[in-house]
């Protein structure tokens, strides 16, 4: 096919047309049942097909896009933090864990289903025992099995939330798992963002008592074997939380400060634009009871980030912010594009949202 200038016309058109979409659709809230605090993680596997999680161990499955939800568990006594799906049927599903959360007292921290969520089982795995899970991670690489092309599905999850540190891997598309302790790279583990299955980052913090602790990010190149730390905040009662990587060298994470002074009212976040080797802090708003949660990235300029009161809205890399609505607490933003390249996005905080 011969290239003409027509055709680079037309290659322009589409490429204006789909950021300008992306940059004109809005968040909507969805109906679902009422929950009275920060519900932590969603998950979709394309536009219709999606499910979340909350602490009265209940886990919700939708088919229309968000239009309705169907409870498929309630499991009383655990807290479900984070969940991931590799297709329509199989996922995973972390619990926070006991001894942080009042009224916990589930002590497995991962349960897997094969059938959509229709039933769930604990995950056994080899390792040091995991206390809690706060996020997963998947990772699909292509390869050549048999002539054809193929996937092999890696996954990645840690936590947790007021220590201990651990991940759990699987390299098989989650049939078997071998945990790890980082206890020697941090106390607190939160999110975990994998470029590939070899490089990576940890949203981690460096003790368990947060009057000592610092934010701190992590990066691996051997697929979790080990970490190094690429950035560290230089305040106390700071942590990281989420991350989001639009781009390999552009990446973002949210800076938490539970600082008791009121005067302390600065939030910021992170960001690198070199791949993770560098790390620069930007600030997001000055509001001391503006505490930061999820952040998710449509381009390397345009994302959002959900606070303790609301949401903010960035289309120049983080460089101004406008206040959205993102209802409270917003923890996990996931941003999606279809088969068309077209952008379409799920959160979840105290409440549901769809852009």
């Amino acid at each position: 096919m011969i290239i003409t200038k027509k055709h680079k016309y037309l290659a322009v058109l589409v490429c204006i047309f789909s950021i300008t979409t992306a940059i004109s659709q809005t968040w909507q809230k969805l109906e679902t049942e009422y929950y009275p605090g920060k519900q932590d993680d969603i998950t979709f596997v394309d536009e219709d097909t999606g499910w979340y999680v909350n602490g009265y161990g209940n886990i919700y499955h939708t088919e229309d896009a968000g239009k309705t939800w169907h409870k498929q568990l309630t499991q009383k006594g655990s807290f479900f933090r984070t969940i991931a799906f590799i297709d329509k049927n199989i996922g995973f599903a972390g619990t926070v864990g006991t001894d942080y959360f009042p009224n916990v007292t589930d002590t497995i921290p991962l349960y897997g289903t094969k059938d959509g969520g229709k039933t769930w089982k604990p995950i056994a795995y080899k390792g040091p025992y995991v206390k809690g899970l706060c996020a997963i991670d998947i990772v699909k690489e292509q390869y050549i099995n048999h002539g054809k092309i193929d996937y092999k599905t890696y996954l990645f999850a840690v936590g947790r939330v007021g220590s201990p540190a651990n991940i759990m891997i699987s390299e098989d598309a989650g049939e078997t798992w071998e945990s790890r302790s980082m206890n020697a790279n941090c106390k607190m583990l939160f999110d975990i963002k994998m470029l590939n299955k070899n490089t990576g980052f940890a949203c981690a913090a460096t003790s368990a008592d947060i009057a000592k602790s610092n934010a701190l990010i992590l990066k691996t190149i051997d697929g979790g074997k080990t970490w190094k730390k690429v950035y560290q905040s230089n305040r106390l009662y700071e942590t990281t939380w989420k991350a989001s990587f639009p781009s390999e060298k552009v990446g973002y994470v949210t800076i938490q400060s539970y600082n008791p002074d009121p005067a302390v009212a600065q939030q910021r976040i992170a960001k690198t634009v070199d791949g993770g080797k560098t790390w620069e802090e930007i600030n997001l708003v000055e509001d001391n009871r503006g505490r930061e949660f999820g952040i998710g990235f449509i381009t390397e300029k345009h994302g959002f980030v959900g606070t303790v009161n609301s949401g903010y809205e960035t289309k120049d890399g983080g460089h101004t912010w406008q206040k959205i609505d993102l209802g409270m607490a917003c923890n996990k933003i996931k941003i999606y594009r279809n088969h068309k390249g077209e952008v379409y996005g799920y959160a979840i905080g105290v409440s549901v949202f769809k852009f």
